[in-house]
């Protein structure tokens, strides 16, 4: 007897990543030396004193039971402090911060603790994939918005302006953004504010790439009445290389934290005491470790540039953010098959700009989070193809 899914899974596909990354296993299983530089996974350390601090408390059996909802106070404090030092936004840690075991989490307590079935929600095409996963996942009806390479993939508020915006509930935007690389900016922010006030929705900024090669980090919290229609996510994954430690956490009015919080108090536990002290000691590296963390991803990204100039694809040099997004030959439409033939002919895997959305259809992704030797034989390899 076999017992059937929920109707929730009817638009619910396994999530592309999964999939790829196991037919590379399986080649890789059977000797064929793939090269993977399709996924954000940060290759570089965490700061010394961030594992350092880990090992301490670890060994402090204490520190292995069962924690708060809401995390220590210490570690929000943290978050709070950094928030106001990184975007001149000032959080009440009590009552405006909400940890998360890893920000991803935190697109799912949102999506459930507000939407309901038929609720609309406003997703931009290209964005990351989740946005619609979960959006289904909740019963909620999805609402593409175009992101244009002609309008430096920003927001086109004066087309939404036009839409009978009544019955979305949710809008996500994420700046930097993720695929495209393109940043946002505070007259951006401003006008999303005001979309979001007389049309009565939650905007949901996804924000975890405005460290990595980027001048000007910014929070849409910073924007006056921000606090009063959105939140935002932001993660330790990125920024300080803790990807598989999973911390992240949302911003926000105190309202909408304990919103946020019914749900998540049912469906998860408090983060493991030792991660929380070395997040809090993270939070405390300087600058010049972010720094020295960019300067890595400068040269990685001169040289993806390098391997996009071998595939004549176009690029914007005015990206941020931990990966290349480039556009493919006019000769080229199809951006699964074109990635498939690098794979099969050169076992080299770059992301297709499909898995975003119909907009990327026409672009590929390259993430920084190789050595400059692996991009280096990646490109030897694609040198050696017929494309």
């Amino acid at each position: 007897m076999i017992i059937p899914e929920s109707n929730r899974l009817e638009h619910v596909k396994e999530y592309y990543f999964s999939k790829k990354l196991d037919e590379i296993r399986g080649m890789l299983s059977k000797g064929i030396p793939v090269i993977n530089l399709g996924i954000g996974n940060p290759d570089l350390m965490p700061s010394q004193n961030t594992i350092s601090k880990l090992i301490e408390s670890a060994q402090n059996p204490k520190n292995h039971g069962y924690q708060s909802y809401r995390s220590i106070i210490e570690l929000r404090q943290a978050i709070s402090n950094w928030y106001n030092k990184i975007y001149k936004v000032k959080l009440e840690p009590n009552t405006e911060v909400l940890p998360l075991i890893g920000s991803k989490e935190g697109i799912t307590h949102i999506s459930m603790t507000f939407l309901n079935q038929g609720d609309e929600v406003l997703i931009p095409n290209p964005s990351y994939p989740t946005y619609t996963s979960v959006s289904n996942l909740a019963g909620a009806k999805i609402r593409f918005f175009d992101l244009d390479e002609k309008n430096n993939w920003a927001v086109d508020i004066d087309k939404l302006k036009k839409q009978d915006l009544s019955k979305v509930k949710i809008m996500w935007i994420n700046y930097p953004n993720m695929p495209t690389g393109a940043t946002g900016n505070i007259k951006l922010f401003e006008k999303l504010i005001k979309l979001a006030n007389d049309n009565k929705f939650l905007i949901c900024n996804d924000n975890p790439y405005s460290m990595i090669l980027n001048n000007s980090p910014q929070s849409i919290l910073s924007i006056d009445g921000a606090m009063d229609v959105a939140v935002e996510l932001n993660s330790l994954s990125k920024s300080h290389n803790m990807a598989g430690w999973r911390i992240g956490w949302l911003s926000g009015k105190k309202t909408y934290i304990d919103s946020v919080l019914k749900f998540k108090s049912n469906v998860d536990s408090g983060m493991f005491l030792p991660l929380q002290h070395a997040a809090i000691e993270a939070m405390n590296n300087n600058i010049e470790w972010h720094n020295t963390q960019n300067k890595i991803y400068e040269k990685r990204r001169k040289i993806v540039w390098e391997l996009f100039d071998i595939l004549n694809c176009s690029y914007s040099k005015k990206q941020v953010g931990m990966f290349v997004w480039a556009k493919l030959p006019e000769n080229i439409d199809n951006s699964e098959m074109f990635v498939d033939q690098i794979l099969h002919s050169a076992n080299v895997f770059i992301t297709p700009g499909f898995i975003f959305g119909t907009n990327g259809d026409r672009y590929i992704r390259v993430s920084l989070c190789s050595d400059i030797s692996i991009f280096e034989e990646a490109i030897e390899r694609i040198k050696k193809i017929a494309l």
